[in-house]
């Protein structure tokens, strides 16, 4: 099933510092979109909303790229080895941690120092990360196994391995305040929830076709999940466990964020650039073309700036008040 293609409309150039973006006219506009360029295959993303950088992963390099958008530049580059693919991180203990899928192990980084704590082995094929801050708990799923490990972020050590009830996990989130984490089985076209009081995985809700990542609007309880077969993003609710409406989107969506303060959802569903969805009333609110085909999307809960990879020219966009 495809998703209603939307009607295309004309483009005006919008100057920024580093590259041209296009915008489309009748929805909200970015007030500042700056690129970074850190080379290689950028992957990962994630945002420590207390030092304000950004963390890029690279497979290709075995590293790992801190972005400065205060100035738009690399801030420093830190080699991890392997092939880094998701990071995460803990604000709260101002730890970063790196999923290294070939190895089975999550490497652990200081925040303030970056450099290495611990590599943590995770199980085969650990590849998606999610952390829960108030429990100092890291669980990472494998796409490859369908395993969910929980690591203790005070020991850096692996507490337990629970095999998952489909046979792939992508994406996870964590709702810290409900105890439960979300993982998206792409073999099944679901989500499946994990109580983190039972240790056991207790719903599956089916969503659309594919889905590869997952975020909470931790408040409300709602999740989003983007489909990467569909043009839509799946939108499920908490109480019921069901998916109780879709948004349609420009292209298919493999990556989303959310934005806690306003729940407003960033994603990479847009026509050559992301889409911005208003989570409570569950409609598209705008969308920015930058010209490239997006990757990865992060946001900084505290000002609100919005991350996007390029991973074909090795970039980052820097994206300000969309």
């Amino acid at each position: 099933m495809q998703g209603r293609q939307l009607p295309r409309r004309s483009l005006f150039a919008l100057l920024t510092a580093g590259a041209g973006v296009l915008a489309l006219p009748g929805s909200a506009r970015a007030e500042d979109v700056r690129s970074v360029d850190v080379g290689g295959a950028p992957g990962g993303l994630a945002v420590n909303p207390v030092t304000g950088l950004a963390y890029v992963t690279d497979a290709e390099a075995g590293t790992v790229t801190a972005v400065d958008p205060r100035s738009a530049s690399v801030d420093t580059v830190i080699p991890v080895g392997g092939a880094p693919g998701d990071v995460a991180v803990d604000a709260k203990a101002n730890r970063i941690y790196v999923a290294n899928p070939p190895a089975g192990t999550v490497v652990v980084l200081d925040g303030r120092t970056h450099d290495l704590v611990s590599v943590v082995g995770a199980g085969d094929g650990a590849s998606a990360l999610a952390v829960d801050e108030q429990a100092d708990r890291v669980y990472v799923t494998s796409a490859a196994t369908g395993m969910l490990a929980i690591l203790d972020g005070v020991s850096c050590s692996l507490v337990t391995l629970v095999p998952g009830p489909k046979p792939s996990l992508a994406g996870i989130a964590v709702d810290t305040g409900r105890k439960l984490a979300y993982c998206a089985s792409t073999a099944t076209d679901s989500v499946e929830v994990f109580s983190i009081d039972s240790g056991k995985f207790v719903a599956s809700a089916k969503v659309g076709r594919n889905p590869t990542a997952v975020a909470v609007h931790v408040p409300s309880g709602t999740v989003y999940v983007a489909n990467s077969g569909i043009h839509h993003m799946s939108i499920v609710d908490a109480a019921t466990r069901t998916e109780r409406k879709t948004v349609l989107l420009r292209s298919e969506s493999s990556a989303l964020a959310v934005h806690q303060g306003t729940n407003t959802v960033y994603t990479n569903g847009g026509q050559n650039g992301i889409s911005r969805v208003d989570g409570a009333a569950g409609t598209l609110s705008g969308e920015l073309s930058l010209g490239v085909n997006p990757g990865d999307v992060a946001v900084d809960q505290h000002t609100r700036t919005v991350y996007v990879t390029d991973p074909l020219h090795g970039r980052v966009f820097v994206v300000r008040d969309f």
